[in-house]
């Protein structure tokens, strides 16, 4: 069948990273594995929320995509090339009576996921028109900044990545609250805020080490109208 041309008017658009065809395109020697590696960015990209998957279940049961290979073992062996090349993401969940194959596009969202499933936060929620989520105590951080400050981009997700690392899970949520609460929605501003904790300490004196939930009053685990006054005659005096 000869294709006849794209329709007119408003048409829905899939984004693909320009990376994508400047690093990816022409390395794919493979029908098969560029085949799939677009038909999941298609399927990701109508999903909706920060943590975006395709289950291995769902395509295989897809006719038309399967119809397009020669056997399911090709089909199969096109994730392995795509996975293996790195422009794919694969991890496994325990699921009634089986295990659950997701696909992710390897990104910051995909790679946050990745490292969830690997924690242990991924659990089954019991909804058949969503059978997996992401169940955390605390907001992943990707999810915390694209909520309440905006767009995730790759430097942005590298300095969460360490941010995550180097301070306490509720220093940074108390940071990004305090930025949108002084309208001031940036990394930069909720950076130096967990550095003048960290190099003062939360109540304005030096911690010998990291704050603890044992060790921290209740005024210090949360940011008080004082601390924010402290900061912010601190933020203007640097400023100046």
């Amino acid at each position: 069948m000869k294709f006849t041309g794209f329709s007119e008017g408003k048409l829905n658009a899939v984004r693909i990273p320009e990376q994508f065809f400047r690093e990816l395109l022409l390395e794919m020697d493979d029908p098969g594995e560029l085949r799939l590696v677009l038909y999941v960015f298609w399927r990701i990209e109508r999903m909706e929320g920060n943590f975006r998957y395709v289950q291995w279940s769902s395509l295989l049961a897809d006719r038309t995509l399967v119809k397009s290979y020669a056997s399911r073992a090709a089909l199969e062996q096109a994730l392995e090339k795509a996975v293996a090349r790195g422009v794919l993401l694969r991890a496994s969940l325990p699921v009634p009576s089986a295990q659950e194959t997701l696909v992710f596009i390897n990104n910051a969202r995909g790679q946050a996921a990745l490292q969830a499933i690997q924690r242990g936060d991924w659990r089954l929620t019991g909804d058949e028109r969503q059978p997996l989520a992401v169940y955390t105590e605390r907001p992943n951080i990707f999810q915390l900044y694209e909520s309440n400050i905006g767009a995730l981009t790759p430097m942005i997700a590298e300095a969460l990545q360490d941010a995550e690392k180097t301070y306490p899970a509720e220093w940074i949520e108390d940071a990004v609250r305090i930025s949108v609460e002084n309208n001031k929605r940036n990394w930069r501003y909720i950076e130096a805020i967990l550095k003048r904790w960290q190099e003062g300490g939360r109540d304005g004196k030096k911690e010998k080490s990291e704050p603890s939930a044992e060790r921290e009053s209740d005024s210090h685990r949360r940011d008080t109208p004082e601390a924010r006054r402290r900061y912010a005659e601190w933020e203007q005096k640097r400023r100046d």
